[in-house]
């Protein structure tokens, strides 16, 4: 009888497969860094997409308490994975253009997954579906065929009896249970899910500080895909520069109606 092999930490975590897939293009010194600190968000999205579906379905059953643990996971995710930049940044700009001419027309616009936690969270753009290879739309196809954290949200409230017909009437509605923290049943899971945005902009905003520390306003390497992602009118990641591209981004956040209503809040 054959015994079986014992699970040890290599085996059970692939170790010498996930340490084969570092393949720098270059001999220059800071791909390999480059190359593991991108692997390590992709790790981390991965997760962070695993939660977050995990947040969507409590949020269905109205299980809140297991939704707001997965959101605030995700949340520490992003304060996690943020500081991961400065890795990057122990870089000089000076030696990262040794080896950035072989990465075009490889960018971190073409993150899947980056994009699948964006319409997974609420921001679908139908346009990427037109710029990203094949594997990368069908995967969108089916998010954008999915129900939102958002639209889960704003069912959870109409469950509650609560207005949802306008943005308006849900603009009031979120006011009403942010001026009630730790009394309304739906405060917490309203807090959760504007701080998990508050996270994700954060990220974008160190993000856009690297960038800048490493390229100042030269053209980004995916611009061909930008481009076409925002028309002729506008090339962002041409004339204008990656990190102009980037500063369009601040504003993309998920629930915008729930940073509104931080403009609504008032005491007695």
């Amino acid at each position: 009888m054959k015994r079986s092999r014992l699970v040890t930490y290599s085996t059970y975590l692939k170790i010498p497969h996930l340490l084969s897939l570092q393949e720098p293009r270059t001999k220059a010194r800071d791909e390999m860094l480059f190359i593991c600190v991108h692997q390590a968000f992709e790790i981390w999205f991965r997760l962070s997409i695993f939660e977050l579906e995990k947040a969507r379905a409590a949020i269905d059953a109205d299980r809140l308490s297991a939704a707001v643990h997965a959101l605030r996971r995700v949340t520490t995710i992003l304060r996690t994975a943020t500081p991961a930049f400065e890795v990057i940044e122990t870089m000089h700009p000076y030696d990262f253009l040794e080896f950035r001419a072989k990465l075009e027309p490889a960018s971190g616009f073409q993150s899947i997954q980056f994009r699948e936690m964006e319409f997974l969270s609420g921001r679908k753009d139908r346009r990427y579906l037109t710029v990203l290879e094949a594997s990368g739309r069908r995967a969108l196809k089916r998010r954008l065929a999915e129900p939102t954290l958002w639209d889960a949200y704003v069912a959870l409230l109409k469950r509650h009896r609560l207005r949802v017909g306008s943005d308006a009437e849900i603009l009031k509605t979120a006011v009403q249970i942010m001026e009630r923290p730790d009394r309304h049943p739906l405060w917490d899971i309203t807090e959760a899910l504007f701080v998990y945005d508050q996270g994700f902009l954060q990220w974008r905003m160190r993000h856009v500080q690297m960038t800048m520390r490493m390229i100042g306003e030269k053209a980004g390497t995916g611009r061909t895909g930008a481009k076409a992602l925002v028309g002729a009118g506008y090339d962002p990641l041409g004339q204008a520069g990656g990190v102009a591209y980037l500063k369009t981004t601040l504003a993309k956040v998920f629930f915008p109606l729930l940073w509104e209503a931080q403009t609504q809040l008032t005491r007695p």
